[in-house]
């Protein structure tokens, strides 16, 4: 590492608290008003468990429920690999949800949108083995997907009630 590249290192903190960064997650940082206060919709499949329970990971067990979060998932496994056989051995599984914030004791509509991505898994091998693959490959979709709203959510937080 360079003179430079040290310099430009060490005074990186410096420049961040300048320009009024705060983390996130940081007392009194976005993230803090919605720790414990989103209540997500009950799941209903597995896809809908695994979305719940990363979205409680990152802002807590809804202890004072203020805001309800209502969700729809949408996934579809689309085949990317094909042999010279027209078997498919690899699957890109993609998913969106449709998502909405509102205020418990109103029932205003305060924030709400789309997320998406993918993930891919190979169809290669035994069955249970592209079973349990598929089944990876859905949990860490939900996880993203949860991750994205979890940023959306806190980046709306400042201008929530």
């Amino acid at each position: 590492m360079s003179l430079l590249d040290r310099r430009a290192f060490l005074i990186m903190p410096l420049a961040l608290a300048a320009c009024g960064f705060t983390p996130a997650y940081a007392p009194g940082g976005a993230a803090t008003a919605l720790l414990g206060t989103v209540r997500a919709q009950d799941p209903t499949d597995k896809n809908a468990f695994d979305l719940v329970e990363r979205l409680e990971e990152r802002l807590g067990r809804p202890e004072n429920h203020r805001y309800d979060l209502a969700y729809t998932i949408q996934t579809e496994a689309v085949g990317v690999g094909i042999t010279t056989e027209n078997e498919i051995t690899r699957f890109n599984l993609k998913g969106v949800i449709d998502y909405t914030l509102t205020d418990r004791a109103s029932g205003a509509r305060l924030a709400g949108g789309r997320v998406q991505s993918f993930t891919a898994y190979s169809a290669t091998g035994s069955t249970v083995a592209g079973l349990a693959a598929e089944e990876d490959a859905a949990f860490r979709l939900m996880r993203i997907l949860a991750d994205q709203i979890t940023a959306r959510l806190i980046a709306v937080s400042t201008s929530l009630p």
